[in-house]
């Protein structure tokens, strides 16, 4: 029985993973918020008729949130607090058969390329003058800006291709209209993600094309920022690089997953790259741009890990220093290469290697961040929060990164979404905090 009066044509849109995941779920809110429904994100509240939760299907922690967050919905059905309650995305891509079967509460499950018929079972029409057209979720200044779908690259560990299937980009005059619309919106930043950036444009230009896309993007009028997000490092096209240097609108920021140091365990992983054609890169990226920061993500724990090769990527971590760092336990996941090894390295192992590398990163951070004391660096104010403005420099991306705080009483007002020079008085292990210079 209802405990409540539902809105009808109200839907709650759920989102979980990443930042891909939150642009797919922008896109379908435009769709829906056409066809006259009242579109929320991540409400609270529960008075929507319709709830649709945009799942994670990565690795196993982000498996346990998804499901947990459905059961958590299927409670609220049976409470009468939703009327309809349906999943999308990678986890439903992925164990769509296992979900019917196990969850018969859900009234149904689409996967990653699904949205059309998600819309019809709410008698919606999908409405193709949209492609492109998203309900930001995002501060209204910056946006996320996917610039192609799925992978062919054959890492060993990775589910992604069986979730988001093969490599397919976005042609460039397609991106440069999304861009400007996002811009008539006022944003100011956007952020280039998909699941390999540098793969961008084989499938339709039969070359590398994300040099010339970032040319394209920096003639959009109004924006201000752009960066780049998940650049795979095996056959990074160097043009990318000089790109940088020519164009000030592109940050001097780059997300190079790297995902070990050990040159054995990158051959086990089918990465096609080895330690020192890594170190070889990393080092030629930073002797043309000094100033760039370099973000990565590691796996610790992958089939086979020895303590050898843990200390040679731990080593390597203190000796590359990079600007930014995130370490994933290895998740043995179903129908991948790496699924036919054992799985030999324990949880508490895994853990214990990846807590070292992350004390190692902490300290590398406080180092870097000390070097940035009385320095003057160009800010973005992102909100406000108690007693400051905080913001981000261009070597910063949102949500993951350093901040900038901005004590209220040094300075009258400072916009959202406008930026300004910042001298940096103070610096921690991972925030920043300065003054205004007028």
């Amino acid at each position: 029985m209802k405990t409540k009066t539902l809105k009808k044509n109200k839907v709650n849109v759920i989102t979980l993973g990443c930042s891909k995941n939150i642009f797919d779920s922008e896109v379908m809110m435009a769709q829906l918020k056409a066809n006259q429904f009242e579109v929320t994100h991540d409400s609270e509240k529960n008075d929507s008729e319709v709830v649709i939760i945009n799942t994670c299907g990565f690795i196993d922690n982000a498996k346990e949130e998804s499901v947990n967050t459905i059961v958590n919905y299927i409670e609220a059905k049976k409470n009468g607090l939703v009327d309809k309650l349906y999943v999308s995305g990678c986890l439903s891509e992925r164990y769509k058969g296992d979900l019917v079967k196990e969850l018969p509460e859900v009234d149904a499950f689409f996967g990653t390329r699904e949205l059309p018929k998600l819309l019809k079972t709410l008698n919606a029409d999908y409405r193709h003058e949209l492609v492109g057209e998203r309900l930001l979720t995002t501060p209204s200044h910056y946006a996320y800006l996917k610039i192609s779908e799925g992978c062919d690259r054959p890492c060993s560990f990775c589910a992604i291709p069986l979730m988001r299937g093969k490599h397919r980009s976005t042609p460039i005059e397609q991106l440069v209209e999304q861009a400007k619309s996002l811009a008539n919106k006022g944003v100011r930043e956007i952020m280039l993600i998909a699941q390999d950036l540098t793969f961008y444009g084989l499938d339709i230009y039969k070359k590398r094309s994300l040099a010339k896309l970032l040319e394209q993007l920096c003639s959009v009028d109004g924006i201000d920022w752009i960066r780049l997000h998940y650049a795979y490092p095996s056959g990074f096209p160097m043009d990318v690089i000089q790109v940088m240097k020519d164009n000030p609108k592109i940050c001097n920021y780059l997300d190079i997953p790297l995902q070990h140091g050990s040159s054995r365990i990158l051959k086990a992983m089918r990465r096609g790259i080895n330690r020192e054609k890594t170190v070889n890169l990393i080092n030629e990226i930073r002797s043309q741009i000094p100033s760039i920061a370099i973000r990565t993500t590691l796996i610790c724990g992958y089939p086979g890990e020895t303590e050898g090769d843990f200390q040679e990527m731990f080593d390597w971590v203190k000796a590359m220093k990079f600007d930014r760092l995130g370490v994933f336990c290895y998740s043995h996941e179903e129908n991948t290469h790496a699924f036919n090894f054992n799985d030999d390295v324990s949880e508490s192992i895994k853990k214990e290697r990846a807590e070292q590398i992350m004390d190692a990163q902490a300290n590398i951070s406080f180092q870097l961040n000390q070097e940035k004391i009385g320095r003057i660096f160009r800010v973005l104010i992102d909100r406000v929060e108690g007693d400051f403005f905080v913001g981000r420099t261009e070597f910063d991306s949102p949500d993951v990164d350093n901040e900038v705080f901005i004590k209220k009483n040094d300075v009258t007002y400072l916009p959202i979404g406008e930026f300004f020079n910042v001298k940096i008085i103070r610096a921690d292990y991972f925030d920043l905090f300065g003054e205004v210079i007028s």
